[in-house]
């Protein structure tokens, strides 16, 4: 294990701290009287990457979305690392969102800016605002964030601004700014779904080799049942907003795939 997938690998996983999740009775509707998730009763353990399929429209960006509070649930529980995240407001809530990386579909890169530029965003919520707004971050950030880039595969990129970057790279620019949080659990909400399927393996490649060398836990929505196989310690299965699988890759069968995705056809 090299000592660029190590380097930061956190005070908190040194302190021995729980990051499991606890979802409890969650529901959300965006128009009343529909709902798009129901009753979702999930305990995620404190390691290992737990991937949610399903079809789409199920609720899987959404579930992801409430975890971090991007949605507003409409009732129940989302306990992490002892607070309710659904109850959490203003700088509780900030502060809250710091220790959750989030890694999205299309990138939610700062296009103008450069790769290190990029990365010490996800820094932002940890430096006063006016050093911030002046790009002097600490040089201990600064050193992290090369770190994570030789890591990702970019470390020649570091002044290369984020558009002129391949889909692929900036994935990679998106997983290393995540991490820059140091966070206590990551989130990734379709991360392969614009991707060619060698970019995609290499991705989830990536994410499970330098959040494994961290002991940081994952929970990623995604499409592809073979990359979920392949990669996930846990699948999650979704359709119409409930659970109806939940366990190890390997107890997953053509059953359950087509009580997930409806048919047989597309088996």
């Amino acid at each position: 294990m090299s000592q660029t997938d190590t380097a930061p690998a956190a005070a908190t996983a040194a302190a021995g701290a729980d990051r499991s999740l606890t979802i409890r009775h969650l529901d959300k509707e965006y128009v009343r009287g529909k709902a798009v998730l129901r009753d979702i009763n999930l305990t995620i353990d404190g390691r290992g990457l737990t991937a949610i399929i399903g079809p789409s429209g199920t609720g899987k960006s959404t579930l992801i979305r409430c975890i971090n509070r991007l949605v507003e649930p409409s009732g129940g529980e989302i306990v992490f690392m002892g607070q309710d995240l659904a109850k959490l407001r203003g700088a509780a809530l900030r502060a809250a969102r710091r220790r959750i990386g989030m890694v999205f579909q299309e990138y939610n890169l700062v296009e103008r800016l450069s790769v290190m530029e990029n990365l010490l965003c996800g820094r932002l919520g940890y430096v006063p605002v006016w050093r911030a707004w002046l790009r002097r971050f600490p040089q201990a950030d600064i050193d992290a964030a090369f770190a994570l880039l030789d890591a990702v595969g970019l470390g020649d990129f570091a002044t290369r601004r984020a558009d002129a970057l391949s889909g692929g790279q900036r994935q990679r620019v998106g997983i290393a700014r995540a991490l820059m949080q140091q966070p206590d659990l990551l989130l990734a909400d379709e991360p392969t779904s614009s991707l060619d399927p060698k970019t995609s393996v290499e991705i989830m490649e990536l994410m499970a080799r330098l959040t494994g060398a961290r002991d940081i836990p994952v929970v990623v929505n995604i499409h592809n049942v073979e990359l979920a196989r392949r990669f996930a310690t846990r699948v999650i299965g979704m359709t119409g907003g409930r659970v109806v699988f939940d366990g190890p890759p390997a107890a997953l069968e053509p059953r359950h795939l087509t009580e997930i995705y409806g048919g047989e056809d597309w088996l």
